[in-house]
């Protein structure tokens, strides 16, 4: 049996996000306050763009960060389910035995592309995992595949 979620990685989390905005936003208006003192107020409207579009860049991350992947596999099926941000839900499901994951690399930077291959269809999965992320997951994977396509092991008693 394997299972497995895969999540899309972000580099903040919401508390290290809120710190970095209220120094952003510190840095920005100790910037900004000579400006404004020596009449040039525009550019305090031009870096509260600054601040406004680096927070909606980080909110839009932290949105699209809610899709996930869900990876299960026994001998008798393999559940792809893949959610994206807003929820919507896709599944696929296949019997094992018919399953090939095609794993695309390149030398310098690693596996690039994921995809399992069933009857001349192709399904990616792991789009949004780094290639580090995508070496784990194929070495588990793979083996699991395996277990799942020589099916169960019976030990002979003589």
């Amino acid at each position: 049996m394997f299972q497995q979620r895969l999540n899309p990685h972000r580099s903040l989390n919401a508390g290290q996000f809120r710190i970095f905005m209220m120094i952003f936003v510190v840095l920005t208006t100790s910037v900004t306050i000579p400006f404004f003192i020596l009449g040039a107020w525009p550019i305090v409207g031009f870096l509260g763009l600054d601040v406004a579009l680096v927070y909606l860049a980080f909110r839009a991350s932290f949105r699209q960060a809610r899709a996930y992947e869900d990876i299960s596999l026994n001998m008798l099926e393999l559940h792809v389910a893949r959610v994206s941000a807003r929820g919507q839900r896709r599944d696929w499901r296949f019997n094992p035995r018919w399953v090939r994951l095609n794993v695309e690399e390149d030398e310098d930077f690693g596996i690039q592309r994921l995809s399992l291959q069933v009857s001349g269809r192709s399904l990616e999965i792991g789009r949004f995992l780094a290639p580090v992320e995508r070496e784990t997951f194929v070495k588990s994977f793979r083996a699991a595949l395996h277990a799942a396509q020589r099916g169960p092991q019976f030990s002979q008693f003589i």
